[in-house]
């Protein structure tokens, strides 16, 4: 349970922090970034935990502060998925240029996973203990729903 929670917590602090970093860095849609990522994602978790003024000020902090390392990597991630697209697009399918970019998106992405984390972590221990009961159910809630989602998605599509 302390697992899950560390990670729905993240999940959110992740969707702040991308809501943050792509509205500093004008960033548009993209294969992380869905036009206002995070908008609405940061007022939700705003709301739903009562963030404080001081919080929400510690948590743009943290976020200013690892800005440096996580928009290049957002950057390079995003260009990788380009690069994809332009393949599959191109008309000259080239499975070994594909493995590469692949590779390459890959090793970026698990980077940008690592530098969330150190985010989250940071962020999750701002939390209050209530903050945290909240947000463990909210977190529960969630794997809920998704266990019923993927349940219906299972008896939608036919076996093959």
């Amino acid at each position: 349970m302390k697992r899950n929670t560390i990670f729905v917590a993240g999940l959110a602090i992740l969707l702040m922090a991308g809501f943050a970093l792509s509205q500093e860095a004008g960033m548009g849609p993209g294969p992380r970034h869905h036009g206002d990522f995070g908008g609405h994602e940061l007022a939700f978790f705003t709301k739903a935990l009562d963030l404080t003024d001081a919080q929400q000020a510690q948590i743009k902090q943290l976020i200013a502060t690892e800005k440096p390392t996580l928009h290049p990597l957002m950057v390079q991630e995003g260009q990788a998925h380009e690069q994809m697209m332009q393949l599959i697009s191109s008309g000259n399918f080239d499975e070994s240029k594909a493995q590469a970019i692949a590779a390459q998106e890959a090793q970026v992405h698990t980077q940008l996973e690592v530098e969330h984390a150190r985010l989250m972590s940071q962020a999750y221990q701002l939390l209050t203990a209530d903050q945290k009961t909240k947000f463990a159910q909210m977190q529960t809630k969630h794997q809920q729903w998704m266990a019923q989602h993927m349940q219906q998605q299972q008896q939608q599509t036919p076996n093959q």
